[in-house]
């Protein structure tokens, strides 16, 4: 097997470990009543990618605030999430300092989403090595090349599904990168930017099946039913704004070489930070 580079999605992950384990309505704490429900989780979805997926090399990504270039062009970006659960928040530094404790590389850049970072890293490596993106987050699903797989998390633990160039035509109808005009079309509630009102994603697809791009179906409004027409032409800044929204910045100004994110762990450090967080049994399997 080659060499791989397994980037995670930091906040994804850790996000779906919180309400994973929180749905029983009992919160992990250390005996000091430190929470670490979702470091734990965290980390339980991490070395189950790591034992499926073998990689050789790994860094984890990380959105640093909600205040982006996105939320400077359109105020609204995501302005429809909540703050997170309180006993959420202290574990946001915690998960760092374990990840940091395992040699992996964190990596965030201010005024930039995890996205970002992950695509610039995929754009970075991929003419070295195979990369995977560990995520729940459809939006990276355009970064897909020959080198580039996206797993997306499903529900249940260890449930993955793989999308590279084959699969994302076959269940998406799509090539990746028509993702971002796919998104400029129809909007997304979660992110909270609309798309073009009154056209779904049947449309959408349709749309560009038949003309490839947004340009491409600009070029030929005269083409379109009348419907349709009216309703691009009717939202057509919001259109721009919205596949401008949707697209990953991939030169975002971070420094992380690749020999930084060889999966070459100290066992001693590692081990003490897993002690200190009360995760016994975590560890195993992940030293030899």
């Amino acid at each position: 097997m080659g060499n791989t580079l397994l980037l995670v999605d930091g906040m994804a992950v850790l996000f779906r470990a919180y309400y994973a384990s929180a749905q029983g309505g009992t919160i992990r704490r250390t005996t000091s009543g430190i929470p670490v429900n979702a470091v734990h989780g965290f980390f339980r979805y991490v070395f189950d990618a790591l034992r499926t997926y073998e990689p050789t090399h790994l860094a984890v990504c990380w959105d640093l605030s909600s205040t982006t270039f996105r939320t400077a062009r359109y105020a609204p970006y995501k302005a429809n999430r909540g703050e997170p659960p309180e006993d959420l928040i202290p574990q946001f530094e915690i998960v760092k300092e374990a990840v940091a404790s395992l040699d992996i590389p964190n990596i965030g850049v201010q005024g930039y989403e995890a996205d970002d970072c992950i695509g610039t890293m995929t754009r970075m490596y991929a003419d070295a090595i195979d990369v995977l993106v560990l995520t729940g987050d459809q939006d990276l699903l355009q970064l897909v090349s020959e080198r580039v797989r996206v797993v997306l998390m499903k529900k249940g633990f260890g449930n993955y599904a793989v999308y590279d160039v084959e699969t994302m035509r076959d269940e998406k109808g799509l090539q990746p990168l028509q993702v971002i005009d796919f998104k400029g079309l129809t909007g997304d509630s979660s992110d909270n930017y609309p798309g073009v009102r009154g056209v779904g994603e049947k449309t959408a697809v349709k749309l560009l099946h038949e003309f490839d791009t947004i340009d491409g179906i600009l070029a030929n409004l005269d083409r379109l039913p009348a419907s349709v027409r009216s309703k691009i032409e009717a939202d057509l800044d919001m259109l721009h704004l919205c596949r401008e929204l949707a697209t990953i910045h991939c030169e975002v100004p971070l420094s992380c070489t690749l020999d930084e994110c060889r999966w070459t762990p100290q066992q001693e450090r590692a081990h003490a930070k897993f002690t200190e967080l009360e995760f016994h049994s975590l560890l195993k399997g992940i030293f030899l």
